[in-house]
């Protein structure tokens, strides 16, 4: 099965849940890629319409690939040669089957319980018995993934649990997360 990795700025919400667009940051850029190269994923997309977002993050890509970090650290190089930015979920699910040439099962995550999400327990038996071929994950920065984000997707991962009252992740951490899960589900 292949596994690609969407982390969304927009649609994104506030603390408000208003509908905004998010900043890229380095730190993101740089632990997504190298965690998503760990699990064997076949690629990373950052999703953002914002022109000088894009160009920062291409900026961050291109030191690392073709720059003195490249150079310097190909274990590095190789993480983010996975990197894609592209405009829009559309855009990735297309980047998706460009890579793969399969149609991918989008599946959004979210810290927020949601009515009708897939519990851990169901993934793992899908995952298991290989009822799809490819998923594109989609994760959300800010607040979380807008409601018009969400309505793209087949479906809603159950929050992470921790068995705890606190649940509030950073995105990096939930992508290390969510991959070691599904992993461990490929690996049985």
């Amino acid at each position: 099965m292949d596994i690609f990795v969407g982390l969304v700025h927009f649609p994104v919400i506030n603390r408000r849940g208003e509908k905004i667009c998010s900043a890229i940051t380095n730190l993101d850029i740089h632990d997504i890629a190298r965690t998503a190269t760990t699990y064997g994923a076949r690629g990373f997309f950052i999703i953002t319409p914002a022109s000088e977002q894009q160009d920062l993050a291409q900026r961050v890509c291109a030191h690392w690939i073709e720059g003195i970090g490249g150079r310097f650290n190909p274990d590095r190089k190789r993480a983010f040669d996975m990197v894609r930015i592209v405009p829009d979920v559309t855009s990735a699910v297309t980047g998706v089957r460009d890579l793969s040439g399969k149609e991918p099962l989008l599946l959004a995550t979210s810290a927020r319980e949601m009515s009708g999400c897939i519990s851990w327990k169901n993934l793992e038996k899908r995952v298991y018995k290989n009822e799809f071929e490819c998923i594109l994950l989609l994760f959300g920065t800010a607040s979380g993934l807008h409601q018009e984000c969400i309505d793209q997707c087949n479906g809603v991962i159950c929050p992470v649990d921790a068995g705890t009252d606190y649940n509030h992740l950073s995105v990096r951490s939930a992508v290390a997360i969510i991959l070691d899960r599904i992993s461990r589900f490929r690996r049985q």
